[in-house]
């Protein structure tokens, strides 16, 4: 597949629309309360994040249309980094898994890590017991 032919797209989502100087956890609508929950300890501790910001097209049909892509939940950017949570069941980590390593191929310059429910659950406890 021709790399070149890949775009990311910027997502126009009406969370990417509000025109706040400053969006956190309870201005923005979660496809996931665990997702609310990891950008309420982002807020805490002061980083600047973006929920959803792009979506990477990873597999094209023959008229170079996106039939498979995918969509990290959070971007980091003064890390440069996106993140995606998995909290669900084993099945939909396999999937994810084998999204991201399809990203990494494509995109070798982005950066993204995932979660898995052990890391978030951890992450969670440090924030409630603080």
């Amino acid at each position: 597949m021709n790399t070149n032919l890949l775009k990311i797209r910027e997502n126009s989502t009406k969370n990417n629309k509000l025109k706040l100087k400053h969006k956190n956890a309870e201005n923005i609508i979660f496809a996931h309360e665990s997702e609310k929950e990891f950008a309420r300890i982002l807020d805490f501790y002061r980083i600047k994040w973006e929920y959803e910001p792009r979506t990477f097209p990873l597999e094209l049909d023959s008229e170079y249309r996106p039939v498979v892509s995918f969509t990290p939940d959070f971007y980091l950017p003064g890390l440069d980094l996106y993140i995606e949570l998995t909290t669900l069941n084993q099945k939909l980590v396999t999937r994810k898994n084998r999204k991201i390593r399809q990203l990494k191929q494509l995109y070798p310059k982005i950066n993204i890590k995932l979660f898995y429910k052990k890391d978030y659950n951890s992450l969670l406890f440090k924030y409630l017991n603080r």
